[in-house]
C-alpha cells in the first residue's frame, strides 16, 4: 500500500442540471471518490448552460448539498453553448474554474478572438473543445483502418489539430491563458510542444483512453465510442512522448455517462462519451507505468499537482489516497458508483486499486 497525493480532474460530465438520468452530482461525485479524485471540475454541456449567475447557481446548489468531493463548476465561453455571443465574462469570473463551450468547438475566428481577449483583460482561462464543423462530415469514429475496412464514416484528425492551431495563434496574440481539452493526434501534440516553445501561455491535457487505446482495438460497440474518437496507433505513441517530456500536462478523464440505452446502438447509433473516474489511475499504472513507458513520478504528477498548478487551485495537503499497487483486480462496470456504466475496459485485469480517499482530513471512501 502507498500513499499519495489525492488526484484532481479538470474534466468531468456530472450532468446535473438537466440530464440526471445519466448522473448526478451526488453519483458523479462517489465515483470521483473511488477513483482516488478530491477535485473535479464539471463541464457546462448542462440544461440550464452556466452562461450566467442565476443559472450557475442552480448546478453550485446542488454541488453545496450532494457533493463528496471538492466540484468546481465551469462556466460557458458563449452563450447557451451556441457560439454567437459571449457571456459576461467579468460577471461571472470567481464563480466558476475557467470557462470552456466543451462538447462544441468555438467555430468563428472571431468570436474567439475577442473570447480571448476578454479572457485575458479578465485573468480568466479558457479551456477549448478544438473540433471544426466543417470537416466532420457526419464522421463518428477516427477515419483511418477499422474506420475503411468496416464501412463507417470517420472524423478526420485535422479536425482537432486545425483549430488549435488557429487558437495557438490567437492566444499568442491576446496573451490569454488556453487550456486544449482531450487532445488526441500526433499533429496537435507537436503543434503545443512548438508553442510552448515559443512561450504561449497554453497548457493541454489527455485522457487515458488515448494513451492507451487505438483504433485498431475498435468493436463494434458503443463502449469505444466518444469525441475525440480513437485515433491511430501513431497517434498513441505521440501521445505517450508528449506526456513523457512534459509537453502534455494534465490526464483528465473527460468522464462522459450515458444511460445504457444510449450506448446500446453500435458505433454508429451510440451517443459519445464513456466513464472514466473509476478506471483511470489502475489502467494508466498497469499499462504505462509497469510497462516502463512513463514514471511512476510523472504519472502522479499529471493527475494529482500539474491540474492544480495550471488551475491555480489551492493546495490540499490533507487531501491523500492509499493505492494497493501489488494485488490485480478485474474491472467490472457493475461495481462503478457512477450511474454510466460504458466502459472500453470492462473485464481489464489492472494493478493499482484504490482502496481509501481522504478529502480534507476525511476519510470518505475505503474498502
Amino acid at each position: 500500500m502507498v500513499t499519495l497525493p489525492a488526484f484532481t480532474d479538470l474534466h468531468v460530465h456530472f450532468r446535473e442540471p438537466g440530464q440526471t438520468w445519466k448522473e448526478t452530482i451526488r453519483s458523479g461525485s462517489m465515483a470521483a471518490a473511488r477513483g482516488g479524485y478530491t477535485m473535479v471540475c464539471t463541464m457546462p454541456n448542462l440544461e440550464p448552460v452556466p452562461d450566467c449567475p442565476e443559472n450557475l447557481a442552480i448546478e453550485q446548489a446542488a454541488i453545496d448539498r450532494d457533493a463528496v468531493v471538492g466540484v468546481l463548476p465551469y462556466c460557458s465561453i458563449t452563450k447557451g453553448r451556441k457560439g454567437r455571443e459571449l457571456v459576461d465574462f467579468h460577471s461571472l469570473k470567481g464563480l466558476c474554474v475557467a470557462f470552456s463551450d466543451d462538447g462544441s468547438g468555438v467555430q468563428d475566428q472571431a468570436m474567439m478572438r475577442a473570447a480571448m481577449e476578454a479572457a485575458a483583460r479578465e485573468g480568466v482561462i479558457l479551456a477549448a473543445h478544438c473540433e471544426d464543423n466543417s470537416l466532420l462530415k457526419g464522421g463518428y469514429i477516427h477515419d483511418g483502418r477499422y474506420c475503411a475496412e468496416h464501412g463507417h464514416k470517420g472524423i478526420c484528425s485535422e479536425s482537432e489539430w486545425g483549430q488549435i492551431e488557429r487558437d495557438l495563434k490567437l492566444c499568442e496574440e491576446t496573451g490569454c491563458r488556453y487550456h486544449v481539452c482531450h487532445i488526441s493526434t500526433k499533429e496537435s501534440v507537436e503543434l503545443i510542444r512548438q508553442a510552448k516553445a515559443r512561450g504561449v501561455k497554453v497548457s493541454c491535457e489527455t485522457a487515458p483512453h488515448y494513451l492507451v487505446l487505438c483504433d485498431d482495438d475498435l468493436r463494434e460497440d458503443g463502449r469505444f465510442k466518444m469525441n475525440p474518437p480513437l485515433r491511430s496507433e501513431r497517434d498513441r505513441q505521440a501521445l505517450i512522448q508528449g506526456l513523457a517530456d512534459g509537453t502534455i500536462d494534465v490526464i483528465a478523464t473527460d468522464h462522459a455517462p450515458h444511460s445504457a440505452e444510449e450506448k446500446s446502438r453500435g458505433l454508429k447509433g451510440s451517443a459519445m462519451g464513456i466513464v472514466g473516474l473509476e478506471t483511470a489511475f489502475p489502467v494508466l499504472y498497469t499499462r504505462l507505468v509497469r510497462s516502463g513507458l512513463i514514471s511512476f513520478e510523472r504519472l502522479v504528477q499529471a493527475m494529482s499537482e500539474a491540474p492544480r498548478r495550471i488551475f491555480r487551485l489551492p493546495e490540499a495537503p490533507r487531501d491523500i489516497i492509499q493505492v494497493d499497487l501489488d494485488s490485480p483486480f478485474t474491472i467490472r462496470s457493475s461495481d462503478f458508483a457512477s450511474m454510466g456504466k460504458a466502459t472500453p475496459f470492462e473485464g481489464w485485469e489492472v494493478y493499482g486499486k484504490v482502496c481509501k480517499t481522504v478529502y480534507k482530513g476525511n476519510t470518505i471512501y475505503e474498502i
